[in-house]
């Protein structure tokens, strides 16, 4: 598959995921973590997604997917293990324009979930185009062992610096920034605080903004 990368703003928008098992238990994780405002169809629910409903967290639609249950949505998980439904599923998406991830079922997928990791504000997303999560996820924890928790740190002392940096009005080149960032690492690596690594990747900033 040919696929472009995308990160989506979910924020207060609709989503809707079909099935109450396992593999809806995790789309709807996700979707919830992103902010969006969740709506599972299903005759039945696990506990945890039972539970999630009983506290106001998603809506619920007790009984089978049915036309019509993607309208108005932004996004649409398929999860039922029912290659019929999830080609039902995928035919309204692509007739009503809302993107459709269908668990382990490729050919009536518009969108795929790659492999993900975090550090502070920093996502890293791996995928093979749907044709292995599994080396996604190998290649994933590779790079998750390699990649030092202070990118976390740093990632949050970059923003910073750069709404700082926007306010005053000033700029620094790509390539300052790249030196200002390896001054920060190399200061939280060593043992720095975050505070003593923000200094020093604000004065290389500022140093290059003014010359």
């Amino acid at each position: 598959m040919a696929l472009f990368p995308l990160f989506v703003e979910l924020d207060g928008r609709p989503c809707v995921v079909l099935g109450g098992g396992a593999v809806a238990e995790r789309k709807v994780a996700a979707l919830l973590e992103a902010g969006a405002v969740v709506t599972v169809v299903s005759p039945v629910l696990s506990p945890a997604l039972a539970a999630l409903v009983a506290v106001g967290r998603i809506a619920h639609v007790a009984r089978p997917y049915a036309e019509g249950d993607l309208a108005d949505a932004a996004l649409a998980f398929a999860a039922t293990d029912d290659g019929a439904v999830n080609a039902e599923v995928a035919r309204e998406g692509r007739a009503r324009g809302v993107w459709v991830n269908a668990a382990d079922d490729p050919a009536h997928c518009d969108a795929i979930l790659p492999a993900v990791f975090h550090r502070g504000p920093i996502t890293v997303a791996v995928s093979t185009g749907g044709a292995s999560p599994a080396l996604a996820r190998a290649v994933r924890e590779r790079l998750e062992g390699a990649l030092p928790e202070a990118y976390g740190p740093l990632g949050e002392v970059a923003a910073t610096a750069r709404r700082e940096l926007r306010a005053s009005g000033r700029r620094a080149s790509a390539q300052d920034w790249h030196a200002a960032l390896d001054d920060g690492l190399g200061a939280l690596l060593g043992g720095a605080s975050w505070e003593d690594a923000a200094r020093r990747l604000r004065a290389r900033l500022e140093r290059a903004a003014c010359a």
